[in-house]
Formats: C-alpha cells, sequence, structure tokens
C-alpha cells in the first residue's frame, strides 16, 4: 500500500521548486519600498569629535550611576529579607548594631 505523502521503505524522493514567471523583482512603474534615504546619509562638515566624547562620556558616568543605584537597591532588599526572615522565624536581635571603641 502506497501512500501520497512520503515514501515508505527507506525510498527517498527530490522535490524540485520551480522558480515563479515573474520571479521576485517589483512590476515596472511600482513604488519603491523605502523612501528616500538622503536623509540618513553624512552630511559634509566635519565631525566635532570633542562634542562627541563629551557626550560618551556624560552617558558613561550615567550608565555607572545606574549600575550603582541597582547594586545599592539590590543589597538593600536582600538585607531586609534576611531581617524578615530572621524576625518571622522568631529570633531577637536581629538588626545588626555597629558600635565603636571610643564612646565618650
Amino acid at each position: 500500500m502506497k501512500t501520497n505523502g512520503a515514501s515508505s521503505g527507506g525510498e527517498q524522493r527530490v522535490v524540485e521548486f520551480r522558480r515563479r514567471a515573474g520571479g521576485t523583482r517589483a512590476p515596472r512603474g511600482a513604488r519603491p519600498p523605502v523612501g528616500d534615504l538622503a536623509k540618513y546619509e553624512r552630511s559634509s562638515e566635519p565631525d566635532d569629535y570633542r562634542h562627541r566624547m563629551l557626550v560618551n562620556a556624560a552617558a558613561f558616568l550615567f550608565v555607572l550611576g545606574l549600575i550603582g543605584a541597582g547594586l545599592w537597591l539590590a543589597e538593600t532588599m536582600a538585607e531586609l529579607r534576611r531581617n524578615q526572615d530572621c524576625l518571622l522565624a522568631g529570633h531577637r536581635d536581629c538588626t545588626r548594631i555597629e558600635v565603636t571603641k571610643d564612646r565618650h
């Protein structure tokens, strides 16, 4: 018994794909899919290297600030979680008390 789909018994078949008669080109007179790209071209004026470096430095400092704030927030949340777990377990003196040696 032979089916129309896949062949049985290890027999291999090659299926040929034919190209369409029109191809994949747009018909003549059709509008291009992308508008004018002239607005993305570089201008003839020279690049302002100093300004670009200042903007890069400002962006770098901003990212460092975001990373620092994220680390501080994560540490604070972890400490609050530890304190809450300690209190819910029924322990006393869960918070750390820092004592300095030089008392007056």
